[in-house]
């Protein structure tokens, strides 16, 4: 398969179905439903030509503030996740529950201004579950 950037460069955004025709994977309607669900938030396109993963990537935000930002490779997804200074305690307590993989990136993203900037590969259900769980602790998930 050819390279999601020459596939879709900053003048051709791609379509839902082509990004997860492109991922292929059952990981990635699982996150986006759960992300809509439990956050009452909807995905926004948007393409980066400055980032570390440059190109088109999806983007959730709840009340003005960034859930997290989805990246399509192929075969699996990165899920970009920030934890800050004041939810430093709470991620470190929760990265006991965490698989081994998600520990190692939290500890290699150091810290940027108090905050941890984590690319996440997401192309199992213990990296799914793990994403999750760390979203949760930006934003608690409201019981409905």
């Amino acid at each position: 398969m050819m390279d999601w950037n020459q596939l879709y460069g900053p003048d051709s955004a791609p379509t839902e179905e082509q990004i997860s025709d492109y991922i292929h994977n059952a990981l990635w309607p699982d996150i986006n439903a759960y992300l809509c669900r439990a956050y009452g938030v909807e995905p926004f396109l948007s393409y980066s030509g400055c980032s570390a993963q440059k190109g088109w990537n999806i983007k959730y935000r709840k009340a003005g503030r960034s859930l997290c930002t989805l990246y399509p490779m192929e075969g699996y997804f990165i899920a970009l996740v920030v934890l800050g200074e004041k939810e430093r305690m709470e991620a470190e307590l929760a990265l006991r529950h965490c698989s081994a993989y998600v520990r190692e990136v939290y500890e290699k993203a150091g810290s940027l201004n108090g905050s941890r900037w984590m690319m996440i590969d997401v192309a199992d259900e213990a990296a799914l579950a793990d994403v999750k769980r760390l979203i949760s602790i930006r934003r608690p998930v409201k019981e409905k």
